[in-house]
């Protein structure tokens, strides 16, 4: 059974050119990822999928394997996750014969601050339920949704699922849990996906992860700079004791 992260690190951002190299603490972003990843128990590989040889050359040194650049077409702003798992898994196929993952470990460099034993739990947690196509991470939501007004075309407010403007005034303990997707970590389950036109499935184990912060644009990299000069990260005081920061 091998289990291989899959980091997929686009060349083009059009929110924050170099998105997934800029600087966090004077490491690249996607260095976290990597790290994270390798840190982790039960992954033997750390693979980036990416369209840039800058990307690759940084990856490297971080310590992931780069065995492939992944074609411009399958990297579009609109391209689909499916796409560079459905390419990375024909690499593995055609020129590693026998070394293809029984399961890919989906980190999106967008979510830099892990814990890399939250990610191992993931992992054995979902190779532990052999019914579930998928595992996809998410947080409790702090505010219900069932309590958002929606705006009717008249002008006035009404509820998701309600009329009731006092039934929505309750206390957020008296509806259901909400979670809100992130980017911890996913698992892939590499059978479903070759005999699939899907990559998650319809049986998609949930997996409650801590509350992270997620980037996209430069206020989200300032707002985790502060957090990160506040409370710390141990993948940071791991980059600061293995690696040299850059500027």
């Amino acid at each position: 059974m091998k289990t291989y992260a899959i980091i997929p690190a686009r060349g083009g951002s059009k929110g924050v050119p170099g998105k997934n190299i800029r600087l966090i603490g004077g490491f690249p972003l996607i260095a976290y990822s990597i790290v994270a990843a390798r840190l982790a128990l039960g992954i033997d590989r750390v693979i980036v999928s990416t369209d840039s040889e800058e990307i690759a050359s940084i990856a490297k040194k971080y310590g992931a394997e780069v065995p492939f650049i992944r074609p411009v077409e399958l990297s579009q702003d609109q391209s689909p996750d499916r796409d560079f798992v459905i390419h990375a898994l024909d690499w593995f196929s055609a020129q590693e014969s026998g070394s293809e993952p029984d399961f890919l470990v989906h980190l999106r460099p967008t979510t830099p601050f892990r814990d890399p034993s939250v990610i191992s739990q993931a992992v054995q947690r979902f190779i532990e339920t052999p019914n579930a196509t998928s595992l996809r991470s998410a947080h409790p939501c702090s505010e219900s949704p069932f309590k958002w007004f929606l705006l009717k075309e008249n002008g006035f407010f009404t509820g998701i699922q309600t009329d009731d403007m006092d039934m929505l005034n309750q206390p957020r303990q008296m509806f259901p849990t909400v979670y809100i997707p992130d980017g911890y970590v996913d698992v892939l389950r590499v059978s479903f996906v070759a005999a699939s036109d899907t990559i998650h499935g319809d049986k998609v184990m949930g997996f409650v992860s801590p509350v992270c912060k997620e980037v996209d644009t430069l206020e989200d990299f300032e707002a985790l700079e502060f957090q990160l000069e506040k409370q710390g990260s141990p993948l940071y005081r791991y980059l600061i004791e293995n690696f040299v920061q850059e500027s």
